[in-house]
């Protein structure tokens, strides 16, 4: 359902939350805020989410949410259920894109029905599961990952099998399942995927170069501490596959409005490794760069994302 936005409209710029990402969401917030304020929306205001949401937004009757939110409550489809039953339209992905993909179990078996969409070798244990049986039959070295956060919080890498259980240990700090995937070299990129009038596009291709071993949360949020690659140093041929796997695994997991896929691409087969429901717009983020690229600056990355209010039905 297409909102009818004014410049007049009561907006909240949904930003902080609950979860281990709050202090990059209140970043992202205050730029797409001050975003707002830039392009004439001065009915716009940042809202800082807490277990009070709810009666927050009633009191404040907006009539638009602006989600900067990142982490649980904010793209894994709780939020989104909120605002759902307030009947306040808002940006991004719906509910059941959102818990899809916040969830990295289900994003890989819904990507792997498909037949189309490569992926790495991996199991996933739940509480209460053996972790080495599990992981009998994944090479050495492995990375394990909480099932449902992001920003790279509480990700080992395993170079060997006595390690594992320390890892596995750290993971299940955040969720009680654990994605264990076999850990590959090759050339980190993301890509994200805009809308316009309804149809989506992968915007220019980034390449990822960490100073660190991998793209962890220092080497995601610290200047300095990733080279950027824009446009990716990438052939033709791999540039079209990554951009037309970006778009076809955001159709397929139902997003809406913005999203942005991550990939590794390990001899000549780009893996993907996940969808981002609510990318970051921090000074130092993805998305607003890769988009600069294509000549759609950070305020018009905000309005884009704007318009896609009500299109997540």
């Amino acid at each position: 359902m297409q909102v009818n936005i004014s410049k007049e409209s009561k907006i909240a710029v949904l930003a902080g939350g609950m979860s281990s990402e709050r202090e990059v969401s209140m970043r992202s917030g205050k730029g797409c805020y001050e975003a707002l304020q830039r392009l004439g929306f001065h009915n716009a205001e940042l809202v800082v989410v807490n277990e009070n949401i709810a009666q927050v937004l009633k009191d404040g009757k907006f009539e638009i949410a602006y989600n900067a939110l990142h982490g649980k409550y904010g793209e894994d489809g709780c939020i989104q259920g909120i605002l759902e039953i307030l009947k306040i339209p808002y940006t991004g992905c719906g509910v059941m894109s959102s818990a899809v993909c916040m969830n990295k179990e289900y994003t890989k078996r819904l990507l792997s029905s498909t037949g189309e969409i490569p992926l790495i070798k991996s199991v996933f244990v739940r509480k209460g599961e053996d972790v080495f049986e599990k992981t009998k039959n994944l090479k050495y070295p492995l990375i394990t990952k909480p099932v449902c956060e992001g920003s790279s919080f509480g990700m080992t890498k395993v170079n060997k099998k006595d390690e594992l259980a320390a890892a596995y240990a750290e993971a299940s700090k955040y969720n009680n399942d654990v994605l264990i995937e076999e850990y590959l070299v090759g050339i980190g990129t993301t890509v994200g995927v805009l809308e316009r009038d309804g149809k989506p596009f992968a915007t220019e291709i980034l390449e990822l170069r960490p100073k660190n071993e991998w793209y962890d949360y220092e080497a995601k949020y610290t200047k300095g501490m990733t080279e950027f690659i824009l446009p990716a140093e990438l052939s033709p041929e791999m540039t079209r596959k990554v951009k037309d796997l970006a778009v076809k695994a955001h159709e397929i997991a139902g997003c809406s409005g913005v999203s942005r896929v991550d990939f590794l691409i390990v001899n000549d087969i780009p893996y993907i490794l996940e969808i981002n429901t609510s990318p970051g717009m921090t000074e130092t983020s993805d998305l607003p760069a890769q988009s600069a690229v294509m000549g759609i600056d950070y305020d018009n990355l905000v309005l884009l994302i704007l318009k896609s209010a009500g299109l997540n039905k």
